[in-house]
């Protein structure tokens, strides 16, 4: 679903980052209904926090999840620990790292962009939500 969404080029136009793409495509994808305001929080998290550290793939993904399963906050359950580590590790066996600046040396040499960062870590996503039965968000 969000894969194959990237894949067919969205972010691109719209100029998004690797954090804005996955929040702004899950929303679209997975009908979350963040408005404009809350999307925007995506944005700093692109480039690694603007620093090459933490993916904003990862990030971003964090956010949906949070979305999805969160209804307060995170210490309401230990469910978004548990499904951020998922997500992290299945990362990290795909792509080799979490870190933005390692990710641009393995994946990104000979193209411009990390397209193939994001769709990798859309996938994941798309699967992890798959294997928990959602389709669509759902208020809880």
């Amino acid at each position: 679903m969000l894969k194959e969404y990237i894949e067919n080029g969205f972010g691109i136009k719209e100029d998004l980052n690797c954090a804005e793409q996955i929040l702004h495509g899950a929303n679209d994808v997975y009908k979350l209904g963040l408005d404009k305001e809350s999307l925007r929080l995506a944005a700093g998290f692109g480039g690694g926090i603007g620093a090459e550290d933490a993916c904003g793939v990862v990030t971003g993904a964090s956010m949906v999840f949070s979305r999805i399963f969160i209804k307060d906050r995170a210490r309401e359950s230990g469910l978004i620990k548990e499904i951020n580590k998922e997500f992290n590790k299945r990362f990290v066996e795909a792509l080799g790292t979490t870190n933005c600046k390692e990710l641009k040396e393995i994946h990104c040499k000979e193209i411009k962009g990390c397209k193939p960062i994001i769709v990798a870590g859309a996938g994941i996503l798309d699967d992890i939500l798959k294997e928990r039965g959602i389709t669509e968000y759902k208020e809880q």
